[in-house]
């Protein structure tokens, strides 16, 4: 969409992040609940996953140009000037164990863009990345940390639990998802359960969710697939019943001969009441403040699933919001959150798998 003259975003400042009462204990219990996941993945399999998103449906390489011409208040941090950048992109889904495609839960993608200068986030002062860390819906399950920890710790208890149950519970859930959405809702918690419905992942549009840094400014960013090609996969029906691996043999079916075509765009906050920064539940009106193209994401005709690439993504890569420079600081609670935790899931891989977590310096360490 054009972008809105008439829009005056909100400048970004440090107080506009408030923390939370007790924030401190409750970041301490997400990283346990993140900890306790993988240590028991790692006891079934003898190999260390991430605690959330373990399943990856896609691995992908391409290249992101910047749009020329932005407007000023979207021509901010990596976007300031235009540009060609290398970029790295996994599919997933939610769970920390790896379960058959039919137990149905949301997805996501994260974007790695190489190359980027710029002062630093916290603990990414040597890389030269920046990471955007995707969901297919425009707002959190949660409204903050402290209720993200309940559905984490709920997560938590069903990792390595008997997976025909999750199948059926699956099933049931989306059925019922069914009934919810015919009503005008959508439950969160349903398809956090297995109730999202079985549809082809390259066809999703993914959100940052939760906003961040832009600059001056403060948005939420999301991809958008743009090919005719990729849009006519939106809501395509799966049927997933008997492909453990479905997800993934689309993908690679897809990118076995087709390019794929993606907008990264950027959706300003123009008003704290209606687009508050600590409430990620919250879908900012996009009547109020549009998605506007800031690059676009080129992915050509490529092995989308590869035995080596897969074992350095998972054992030697990590994607988090924290990966970037400070012009995209994540805001938020549930940023915050995602630091401690992302940063302990990295290292206790790192660790059990013997294998140091690196950023790429260019897809040559991709592909290597």
């Amino acid at each position: 969409m054009a972008y809105d003259t008439a829009i005056t975003p909100v400048r970004y400042s440090p107080d506009l992040e408030q923390l939370e009462a007790d924030e401190a204990e409750t970041l301490a219990g997400l990283t346990d609940s993140l900890r306790k996941i993988s240590e028991t993945t790692y006891a079934d399999s003898g190999h260390a996953m991430r605690g959330v998103h373990a399943k990856c449906h896609g691995l992908l390489a391409g290249e992101m140009t910047v749009v020329d011409k932005l407007p000023e208040s979207l021509r901010q941090g990596l976007f300031a000037r235009p540009g060609r950048y290398q970029v790295i992109l996994r599919l997933s889904t939610i769970p920390g164990d790896i379960l058959p495609d039919k137990v149905s839960t949301p997805r996501g993608l994260a974007l790695k863009v190489i190359g980027v200068e710029g002062a630093r986030l916290p603990g990414s002062e040597t890389a030269t990345t920046q990471d955007f860390v995707l969901v297919n819906g425009p707002a959190f399950s949660a409204p903050n940390a402290k209720k993200f920890l309940g559905s984490l710790k709920m997560l938590a208890k069903t990792t390595d639990k008997m997976e025909g149950v999750k199948v059926v519970t699956s099933a049931i859930t989306q059925g019922v998802e069914k009934v919810v959405e015919a009503l005008g809702g959508k439950s969160s918690t349903l398809m956090t359960l297995g109730g999202h419905p079985e549809t082809h992942i390259l066809g999703e549009t993914f959100y940052s969710q939760v906003p961040l840094r832009f600059g001056d400014y403060v948005a939420k960013i999301s991809l958008a697939p743009v090919s005719p090609a990729l849009t006519a996969l939106t809501g395509a029906k799966l049927d997933l019943s008997e492909r453990p691996d479905g997800l993934r043999e689309t993908v690679s079916l897809y990118f076995a001969a087709n390019t794929g075509e993606w907008e990264l765009r950027a959706q300003l906050c123009a008003d704290l009441e209606t687009m508050p920064i600590e409430d990620a539940s919250v879908v900012w009106p996009e009547d109020r403040s549009p998605y506007v193209t800031v690059a676009r994401i080129t992915v050509r005709p490529q092995p989308a699933w590869d035995v080596t690439r897969q074992k350095f993504l998972d054992d030697s890569l990590s994607f988090s919001p924290w990966h970037g420079i400070a012009a995209h600081q994540p805001l938020g609670s549930v940023m915050r959150a995602r630091k401690l935790s992302y940063e302990m899931s990295a290292t206790l891989r790192a660790k059990l798998n013997g294998s140091p977590i690196i950023e790429p310096t260019s897809l040559d360490d991709f592909d290597r």
